[in-house]
């Protein structure tokens, strides 16, 4: 049955160093949680405090309502599964699944039923009897997911599973990770530095920097609504440009930027006319199309400074004049099923962004 997990003020310091600042936060029974964030953030060690690997200095930490703080993490009943595969290359693949087991004591029917379940799962019942080097890398780390899922853990705790895969790998472990978490009803806790493995996958996530949870959400709530602007730059890409607000109106609130008044449809709660944010414009929420409205906000006009090749998208550089007589803006926007071979670098161009893709963030000075 799955289990809610509960951080609650957690922290952790090495020597002189706060890893983890009072940290806070609520996994839900049977919720893929993501904790996302650059390297040094805190990410890994949270996963080690939930582990039971670290100890907190204080704050508490609940596997359904139970306090495991203090707990081993051999009394946890949690499944780790590490960047490296750690398989036993002695053992056949249903060898390397049954030894937790066996370190239980589990009865060698129940064993022998319960390690069949877990390839099974993972779709690797074929190859019980083979042995890690005759498996290719993708199927090693099903195996190490099997191993960690045979043990029936309260909750499964994922450090960066996929970072030694090549990328084709990776998309198809992603997928792979989500339909087995689901299947067997689990709670999974999962660290990564992978924006793109965190949006596809994920239920919700933590945004997570310098020890502190930034923001918490959904994928979409995310992306499309950061609070800050480094968890906009670190979701996703986009182009930032500072600005004030002129004024709060009904339909929205008017910012001033050095390329002209932006509309946005809307804005952080408590800010008013005069105060300085950040603007942020996503590259597919920049259209190359005209506006369906010739009178339009957010209409530029600039001209293409570069353009990149993608096969399926062209991303271009456009640069917008500036109205202070500073170097242009660049902007960078995305061109669907673009024309193979055609350089626009040098034409003019114009861009227009919906009010409603216009994120507006409070001014960082981080």
């Amino acid at each position: 049955m799955a289990v809610s997990v509960t951080i609650e003020n957690v922290v952790k310091v090495f020597g002189a160093y706060t890893a983890l600042k009072e940290v806070s936060l609520e996994v839900r029974a049977g919720e893929l949680f993501f904790l996302l964030g650059p390297s040094g953030c805190g990410k890994t060690t949270l996963l080690r405090c939930i582990a039971g690997f670290y100890r907190p200095e204080s704050g508490r930490i609940l596997i359904g309502d139970e306090d495991v703080t203090a707990l081993p993490p051999y009394r946890r009943d949690t499944g780790m599964m590490f960047q490296s595969y750690a398989l036993w290359p002695h053992m056949t693949i249903e060898e390397n699944v049954a030894f937790g087991l066996e370190m239980r004591k589990v009865p060698r029917a129940e064993l022998r039923k319960r390690v069949g379940e877990a390839l099974e799962l993972v779709h690797l019942a074929d190859r019980a009897k083979a042995r890690p080097n005759q498996l290719s890398g993708g199927q090693q780390q099903r195996v190490a997911l099997a191993r960690a899922l045979v043990i029936r853990p309260r909750c499964l705790l994922l450090d960066e599973p996929l970072s030694n895969l090549d990328a084709k790998l990776r998309l198809e472990m992603r997928m792979e990770i989500r339909r087995i978490c689901k299947q067997a009803g689990l709670t999974a806790v999962y660290v990564t530095h992978d924006q793109k493995e965190a949006l596809s996958v994920a239920d919700r996530l933590a945004v997570m920097r310098d020890g502190v949870i930034e923001q918490t959400g959904t994928p979409e709530e995310v992306y499309r609504a950061p609070v800050s602007r480094f968890v906009a730059g670190f979701i996703g890409e986009g182009t930032f440009i500072d600005g004030q607000i002129e004024a709060l109106e009904e339909r929205g609130v008017r910012v001033s930027t050095r390329i002209g008044a932006l509309h946005a449809a809307s804005a952080p709660q408590g800010v008013s006319a005069g105060d300085r944010v950040t603007l942020c414009l996503r590259p597919e929420a920049l259209s190359l199309r005209p506006p369906p409205d010739a009178s339009s906000d957010n209409l530029l006009s600039g001209h293409f400074c570069e353009s990149v090749y993608l096969g399926e998208v062209a991303q271009h550089q456009i640069g917008v004049p500036s109205a202070d007589g500073a170097a242009p803006c660049l902007l960078t926007a995305v061109e669907l099923n673009p024309v193979a071979g055609r350089s626009r670098e040098g034409e003019k161009a114009s861009v227009w962004v919906a009010p409603e893709h216009v994120i507006v963030t409070p001014l960082s000075m981080k």
